[in-house]
């Protein structure tokens, strides 16, 4: 059920990002299963050493 939710919410006029996914299903670029639809994204911060000291700079959470 749960997932049929989120499905709904899908915007299939919207213009994904070629070439980015996204898991993250509350922020508010995030349409449907990997898309994102942010006009762009920012990554950061300056430095890292891994991918996991790297977070997506554009994310805004989805309002209810």
């Amino acid at each position: 059920m749960e997932e049929k939710k989120l499905n709904d919410n899908c915007c299939h006029t919207c213009k994904h990002i070629k070439g980015i996914k996204c898991n993250v299903q509350n922020c508010y670029y995030h349409d449907c299963d990997t898309y994102c639809t942010a006009n762009e994204i920012a990554v950061g911060p300056r430095s890292a050493d891994s991918s996991s000291e790297t977070l997506c700079a554009t994310f805004k959470p989805k309002e209810h």
